[in-house]
């Protein structure tokens, strides 16, 4: 299993209009960065990823999970570009801050802060583990 994170601004996509498509999910399109396109086309089922909110917030909320591989993108005739789809697990008992991660020593190397405007970012096992403890979800989910 691999570990992700999803950045979505939640004035345009927010966790709980995740949490509101249920099992079915939502296709994570609109993305327009080559280095994000391939880090989807790396994903497989099952795969968990951190709904991270950006511009408003600034803090992981929830967790998802790939729900459907990498496809077309339906929001453009482009086929350049592609998506997967994403489904809510599990929302952050208490959400974790991206001023907390970029305090955390653990946490200094994680695309979060390194890669701060990449939208779909890879995540290390330990990176997971770590933010999932600030999160207080223990064990974390995935491991």
């Amino acid at each position: 299993m691999q570990f992700w994170l999803f950045k979505s601004e939640p004035f345009k996509f927010s966790w709980e209009m995740l949490k509101a498509k249920g099992e079915i999910g939502e296709e994570w399109d609109g993305v327009r960065n080559y280095q994000a396109r391939n880090n989807m086309r790396a994903m497989q089922i099952g795969d968990l990823g951190f709904f991270y909110h950006s511009n408003e917030g600034l803090e992981v909320v929830g967790i998802a999970e790939i729900c459907k591989l990498a496809h077309p993108d339906s929001t453009t005739d482009d086929p350049r570009w592609e998506c997967v789809d994403i489904r809510a697990v599990q929302a952050m008992p208490k959400p974790v801050s991206l001023k907390d991660v970029k305090t955390n020593e653990k946490l200094v190397d994680m695309a979060l802060v390194t890669s701060m405007r990449l939208s779909v970012q890879p995540v290390k096992p330990e990176e997971w583990r770590e933010v999932c403890r600030m999160g207080g979800l223990t064990p974390a989910p995935g491991l």
